[in-house]
């Protein structure tokens, strides 16, 4: 995935990248002629890339309040009381602890410490200290570990190993301060692809998180990952696991995105072939995908997340007005994938996005004919 990216970034990042868009074969229908500036996110009410949160996925504005309340005056006592309130078995909890998690390690990376200086993140670490039995505490704090072991070291390292051990440590310490929470597992998951557990210490592993939540989305993309060639698995043991998860998903459930994810996470290397996006298991794909958002709450807090990777495959398979359709509903929020692969997630959304304005545009869309 790395090179495709580079390769993207290569191609697509020049001096005339909007009129290079809105004209290349590749991926859209050439802007019809004395319009060479026809196509314009704007035009649509959406965010410029510059303003784009790159922190999440979706608007949670109670979280968003949270962590500028926590890093503004560094008291961790607002993040206590938020996760106190979340509901325990759903996707909401889980997505809080990794938001507050990655926010300390942010901030630890981008001021160490020295001196004169406090390091970044302190109000974690005050916040394990003054209320060692704070279940939320506990998970946020074991999930900043793993955050730790990939930002900081390579897998298979001395340090990667023991940053991660720490962390295994750490969600056995959160697990026992709430019996019934999945987070402490699914916090695990990444420790067990990090530290090669085998797959019979990891199906165990599995079997207590779907005891607590067995419809969580966000543990089978975190289990999908061990899953998958480039772990611990195969292409073909991911896509058993994905879609074994989309046969048993009740109504309503995002579950039955996950072959979807599977596709993305076994994509050639370098593949600009737009026919590949069409075939039959990238489209069955789609189609799951598409009706488990069609089938979904409208809160559910993993909808942005399929509806992030549903505009990757639709643009790339040159569906402009569907993917149209799912831009308007994520719009402003890039934190998911495919963007975070990235290193500038905005740039790299704002690219599809515009590939998918000019390519609805090409085909007669406008913003009076977008359905809101």
């Amino acid at each position: 995935m790395e090179i495709l990216w580079v390769l993207m970034a290569a191609v697509m990042l020049g001096f005339v990248l909007l009129p290079f868009l809105r004209r290349r074969r590749g991926g859209i229908e050439q802007v019809p002629a004395g319009h060479p500036d026809a196509a314009d996110p704007e035009d649509y009410g959406f965010v410029r890339q510059e303003e784009l949160d790159i922190r999440m996925p979706g608007t949670d504005q109670d979280l968003l309040d949270v962590l500028d309340l926590v890093q503004r005056t560094q008291d961790y006592k607002a993040a206590s009381q938020l996760l106190a309130g979340t509901e325990r078995e759903g996707e909401l909890r889980w997505q809080r602890v990794q938001a507050f998690a990655g926010a300390a390690s942010l901030e630890l990376q981008q001021r160490p410490g020295g001196v004169s200086e406090a390091p970044g993140g302190q109000w974690l670490r005050v916040w394990r200290v003054e209320q060692p039995k704070d279940a939320g505490g506990a998970a946020v704090h074991a999930e900043f570990l793993v955050h730790q072991a990939w930002r900081t070291s390579a897998p298979g390292t001395d340090e990667f190993r023991i940053i991660m051990e720490e962390a295994k440590v750490a969600c056995g310490e959160a697990a026992l301060l709430a019996p019934g929470d999945p987070v402490p597992y699914i916090v695990e998951l990444s420790v067990a692809r990090g530290l090669a557990y085998s797959q019979a210490e990891f199906e165990q592993l599995w079997l207590k998180i779907l005891d607590r939540a067995p419809a969580h989305m966000g543990a089978h993309l975190a289990a999908l990952h061990y899953w998958c060639e480039k772990w611990h698995g195969s292409r073909e043991l991911a896509y058993s696991f994905a879609e074994a998860a989309a046969a048993r998903a009740p109504h309503g459930s995002l579950l039955a995105a996950m072959p979807l994810f599977a596709v993305f996470e076994h994509l050639p290397e370098v593949n600009l072939v737009s026919g590949f996006y069409r075939s039959e298991v990238v489209t069955k794909a789609i189609h799951g995908a598409l009706h488990a958002v069609h089938s979904a709450r409208a809160d559910d807090p993993m909808l942005a997340h399929v509806r992030h990777l549903l505009v990757f495959f639709l643009v790339r398979g040159e569906r402009w007005a569907e993917a149209m359709s799912q831009l308007v509903h994520i719009d402003g929020h890039v934190g998911a994938l495919p963007w975070t692969l990235s290193a500038d997630p905005a740039a790299e959304f704002a690219i599809y996005r515009a590939l998918a304005v000019a390519g609805y545009e090409a085909n007669g869309g406008s913003p009076a004919t977008l359905a809101q």
